[in-house]
């Protein structure tokens, strides 16, 4: 088996070079933030439904009456209501299967790459990262994994320096 690993919403990415490779495992790490609970995540498909925002028909964060739920997550890139519309047609058919990823581990996996790998990878990667963390113990001997991982951290630098100096004092 090989697995593709993918942090995001939006743009279909790495996915798309295997979307007609079967033998190939999709696999999609949302933002789970601090709990699966409304407001405080922005996981999709664990917490959402079918609906429509913006004019687009796909999963959504909303409440029973079909309004907008509030999102978090560490990532500015993941903190969206909705998931792109490729992304429900991946979930719909069965071609990709989607997990999540804490904020906590995200963090985690953002400071593991920098330390052993020297790669500042983006807020929304870490989450893809995370995942792997979790679930590589469990993957056959022999499994082939791409993982995409952008390499723009830099950008989050600042926002993570702020939330790991904010856990180590107890503000978060």
């Amino acid at each position: 088996m090989i697995a593709c690993v993918g942090g995001g919403s939006n743009a279909i990415g790495i996915f798309d070079a295997f979307v007609d490779e079967p033998e190939v495992k999709l696999i999609g790490v949302e933002a789970g933030g601090e709990a699966i609970r409304p407001g405080r995540h922005a996981a999709r498909f664990a917490g959402g439904a079918a609906g429509v925002l913006q004019g687009t028909r796909t999963f959504v964060l909303q409440d029973a009456n079909g309004n907008i739920e509030l999102t978090h997550s560490v990532s500015a890139g993941l903190d969206y209501a909705a998931v792109g519309p490729e992304h429900a047609w991946l979930q719909e058919t069965g071609r990709a299967e989607y997990a999540y990823a804490t904020d906590d581990e995200a963090l985690k996996a953002f400071q593991d790459l920098a330390r052993l790998e020297g790669i500042l990878p983006a807020l929304e990667s870490s989450h893809a990262a995370a995942w792997l963390q979790r679930t590589l113990p469990d993957l056959s001997p022999g499994t082939v994994v791409i993982a995409n991982v952008s390499g723009r951290g830099d950008k989050d630098v600042e926002t993570v320096r702020m939330l790991i100096e904010n856990r180590r004092e107890g503000l978060s």
